[in-house]
This record gives C-alpha cells, structure tokens and sequence, in this order.
C-alpha cells in the first residue's frame, strides 16, 4: 500500500526540494504527490518524474484522501491549514516556526530524536529550525556519551535561509558591487548605502551582518531564541544554557556552526572523534595538514546538495577541559530543511 502525500508550498525553494527528495528517495507513493500553493501559482504545472503535475490553490477538499502533508509555507499558512489538513486525516510535518514550541508537537530530528515522533496528539510534527537542525546532528551524539550543560553557539547562515529571494538578493547585489572595487576597497560604508536592501537589512554581498531574524526579547533575535528553545526541546534538557548568535553571511546555500560545548564531565579529543565517526548522518572532516595527515575541514559551499552533516575543527577548549570547540556545517534547504522532512514522513509511512 502506498501513501498519498501533499506537499503544501510546493512552487517554493523548500517544496521544490522536497520534491526532488520524493522522487531520489522513492517514498513509497501512491499516485502522484498533491501540489498545493497560493491561488496565484494554481494551474502552474510542476516536473515531476516523466511528466508534470498541476498545482492546486489549498482548499479543505485538497486534503482529502492525503495521509502525509508536507508544510513549507510559512507559519502564517500553517497555523491556517494545518489543524484543517489534520481533520481530513492527515498527518502533518511542517517546516515553520508555528507549532515547534507546542508541548503537544514533536520536535523531531531522523537521526538524533526519532522515537519521539511517535506521539504526536494533535497529528503535526515539526521539523527544527535549519541552523539547530544541523547543530543537533553533532550534539546529541556527543551529549549522550559526556552530559551537555551548556553550548555557546555562532551561527553562519547563507543567503538561502530567506528563501528564494535572499539568493537572488545576495547575486543580484554582487553582480552590481563586484565591479566598484576602489569603493569596496577605500569607500565601504558608501558602497553599502547605495546598495538597495530588501530581504535582509543591509547589503549582504561582501559583507556579514550580524542581525539574522527579527530582533525580539532581551535584544536577541527571534533565530537565536530559535537555538535557544528548539535546542533544549530536541535534547530534552530544558535546563541547558545557550548563549546564541546568529550571523548572516554571502553564502548562497549551506549553514556553519562555531559551538563551544560544556560537559558535565571532562572530554578529550580523541573520545570526542571516536563519538562524532560513528553518529548517523554525519560525517567527519578533520585534519590539520601538521603531521602528514590532509589539511580538511568542511565548508558551507562544499555541503549544497549533501544529504550529510558535516564536522571538523575539534579541538579541547585551551581553558576549560569539560568543554570542547567544533565547527559543523550543512546544507539548509537539504538537510536543514527538505530531506528531514522527508525522512520524517518516511518514519510515519513506517508506522512510527
């Protein structure tokens, strides 16, 4: 028996991984996926396999006969449809913000919390924030061998966290500034007034911003009370102290993570290693060229397009020996976002 699926913000940058991901994956289909989008992309016909499927505007009666709804539509749509897609009796996993903080939505990462996916009292899992996804990969692994506490946490995310538009944003602006080099050189601040900012707060090409998100409580932004709050719900410690930042930087897909993580007891390198190479849906990149070995360490660029978390740079703190500094990077419309989500529904197809 296969499973009918829908994927509700279907023409987005997520919904057009998610559908790729279907279709590389070979989720166990039945018929066609549902395309669901705004009205204005209705009738749009999308790829899929050797053919096409039409768009539909996201009405009740879609839902109909669906099993698994797949939400990338921000959480405005969310909130609206999801409890709607539910009472039809589908199962939701969505990928905004609206239910993650619900007691009663399991917040689920494949590799690192899967168990908890199985109860879910009101039919809606949630997938994580792309940047705490990435981080819990290499996290959990290391909490459940030596008692996180506490992580400090810098976040680098790409362009493509905003969406479509943050990548044609960030190409748009370097194709005009990339031939104004005496002003990127002697005239910055100038060069970064002209620049016509729309999805982000200043010109982001050649150029980090350190304001990612909408600025909430106590002067952090809404991304970093996202590590904060999502971090401590995957993990199960609500007590765990993190002290977030989150950095927006002229990548166009693929986030990083500089994290400072405190043990309860002390960690050394090589019992780190040995945790991390055997954690699943990670991957290790780590050598310093210094004694023979390869100089490797991951990137943001070189994650687009791969399904695993990547690590490198681990290395024991120089002042306190219960912590221990790691660099993690990964792709965030992949893992961060669309092949989790996928690999949720999986879970559910499964009878989880």
């Amino acid at each position: 028996m296969g499973v009918k699926v829908a994927i509700v913000g279907a023409t987005g940058a997520v919904g057009e991984e998610m559908r790729r991901q279907l279709e590389r994956r070979a989720f166990p289909l039945e018929g066609d996926p549902v395309f669901l989008a705004s009205e204005r992309s209705a009738g749009k016909r999308l790829p899929w396999r050797d053919g096409e499927v039409e768009v539909q505007a996201i009405t009740p009666e879609a839902f109909d006969g669906v099993d698994i709804a797949l939400f990338s539509a921000g959480g405005g749509r969310s909130k609206q449809w999801a409890p709607i897609a539910t009472e039809r009796g589908a199962v939701v996993i969505d990928n905004s913000s609206a239910f993650r903080r619900d007691d009663d939505v399991p917040l689920v990462v494949s590799e690192v919390n899967p168990d908890a996916i199985a109860h879910r009292p009101r039919g809606i899992v949630a997938n994580p924030n792309c940047t705490t996804m990435v981080l819990m990969v290499a996290a959990k692994p290391l909490h459940d061998a030596f008692g996180l506490t506490s992580m400090v946490a810098t976040s680098y995310q790409a362009a493509g966290g905003a969406g479509r538009t943050g990548i044609e944003e960030l190409l748009d602006q370097a194709g005009e500034m990339v031939g104004r080099s005496e002003q990127l050189v002697g005239d910055g601040a100038a060069l970064e007034a002209s620049v016509q900012a729309q999805t982000f707060s200043k010109a982001l090409a050649f150029n980090v911003l350190a304001h990612c998100g909408a600025f909430t409580e106590e002067r952090y932004t809404d991304e970093e009370w996202k590590l904060v709050h999502e971090s401590r719900k995957i993990l199960e410690l609500p007590a765990l102290r993190v002290s977030p930042t989150c950095v927006r930087v002229p990548v166009v897909v693929g986030h990083a993570i500089a994290a400072r993580l405190t043990f309860a007891e002390p960690v050394q390198r090589d019992a780190a290693m040995a945790v991390l190479s055997a954690a699943p849906g990670l991957e290790v990149e780590d050598g310093t060229g210094q004694h023979g070995e390869e100089l490797a360490y991951p990137t943001p660029l070189a994650s687009a397009g791969r399904d695993e978390v990547v690590v490198g740079r681990v290395r024991e703190d120089l002042g306190d020996p219960y912590s221990l500094n790691l660099w993690v990077v990964g792709d965030n419309l992949l893992k961060g976002a669309a092949l989790n989500t996928v690999q949720l529904a999986e879970l559910v197809a499964a009878g989880a």
